[in-house]
């Protein structure tokens, strides 16, 4: 799962490349045809995400 800190947007995929494709998209929709830097958002975001795996023991 990932989600946006600073907007209201969450995602999730079964690999992490597909989890960076996805919040970059859906980050990318949410600001559609808006200026990020006119909003304070740096042109080259730091993107976090959270992983949970199976347990191996």
């Amino acid at each position: 799962m990932a989600e946006c800190l600073d907007l209201p947007v969450v995602t999730q995929a079964a690999t992490l490349d597909e989890l960076a494709f996805n919040i970059r998209e859906a980050i990318g929709l949410h600001l559609k045809g808006e200026d990020p830097s006119e909003l304070g958002f740096s042109n080259d975001p730091t993107i976090l995400a959270t992983m949970e795996l199976d347990a191996v023991a």
